[in-house]
């Protein structure tokens, strides 16, 4: 049984942790409301815009565009987002595992070839790539600071450059999807070429709205050149702003399982020192008793 002193380190080690445990839920549950809010906002707007471009697009006979055109995947890009710090769980390494799934599955004669390149939004992820010797672009982790539109299109223009001049054919997002403070799922979205968007009309009321006529100023097909690279900004943002929700809401969850954990440990060693500390006092007792015995003797 460990003696006094090494019991009540620890359990002032754990108290002292617990309290950095504490202290850093409050402080993701506070960034949550906000991150959550953004998100929340956004999703509405990105929706409606896939939908407006998607019905556009559906009328034309064709786009000239060049963020549409498919080509062969010789050249991949793989933008992973995570999160500059850790404590949150395994909110990181669900981004690297699936990053390196897709890598596997669907780009493993491109990565033989050296044609794999990674853009990391988080710098767990970025880490984790150049130690590994992967083509890594740039360094993006101080989009974290301020977190605005601007700040992640200068990102999306990088991209969309790299795609018009052929450095990339695919381009494929791996982020976590927000879904409440418990549940995050991992998601894999193409960026580019843009998807088309499937049709799916199924009641009468949808067969209706998809069928007005509207009249366009200027023409629909300028408009549809326009809203595919805002589309295109708008999708990433969405992914960066989701990422963002999901790790205060990984963070705050594992901060408070480990709160949680604290608190039993400390019961734990409590229950150990008093055992000692009973121990010890019945030891010197039974010295005092054994002494006085020894001296009436």
């Amino acid at each position: 049984m460990a003696n006094l002193k090494e019991v009540r380190n620890r359990i002032a080690s754990v108290q002292s942790t617990q309290q950095i445990t504490k202290a850093m839920k409050m402080v993701s549950a506070a960034k949550l409301k906000r991150a959550t809010n953004a998100i929340i906002a956004l999703r509405p707007y990105a929706t409606k815009l896939k939908e407006i471009l998607g019905n556009l697009s559906a009328s034309l006979e064709g786009s000239s565009s060049p963020f549409i055109q498919e080509r062969e995947p010789n050249k991949v890009l793989i933008v992973t987002v995570s999160s500059n710090r850790g404590l949150a769980g395994a909110f990181n390494m669900n981004v690297i595992k699936a990053a390196n799934n897709l890598i596997a599955e669907k780009y493993s004669e491109q990565l033989k070839n050296g044609n794999v390149s990674i853009i990391s939004i988080g710098k767990k992820t970025q880490d984790f790539y150049e130690k590994r010797k992967y083509n890594v672009i740039g360094n993006n982790n101080e989009v974290f600071s301020a977190l605005t539109f601007e700040n992640v299109t200068k990102i999306t223009d990088a991209i969309m450059a790299g795609f018009l001049k052929g450095e990339f054919d695919k381009v494929e997002v791996v982020y976590n999807r927000f879904r409440n403070a418990a549940v995050q799922y991992i998601t894999t979205e193409q960026l580019l070429p843009l998807p088309k968007v499937e049709e799916a009309v199924e009641t009468k009321a949808d067969k209706k709205a998809a069928n007005v006529d509207y009249i366009l100023e200027p023409s629909q097909e300028e408009i549809v050149e326009q809203l595919i690279p805002k589309s295109i900004k708008i999708q990433l943002y969405k992914a960066v702003l989701d990422s963002h929700a999901s790790e205060h809401g990984a963070r705050m969850t594992s901060m408070d399982k480990a709160t949680e954990n604290a608190g039993e440990l400390l019961k734990a060693l409590k229950l150990s020192y008093n055992q000692a500390r009973q121990a010890a006092i019945t030891t010197e007792l039974t010295e005092i008793v054994s002494g006085a015995a020894a001296l009436n003797g």
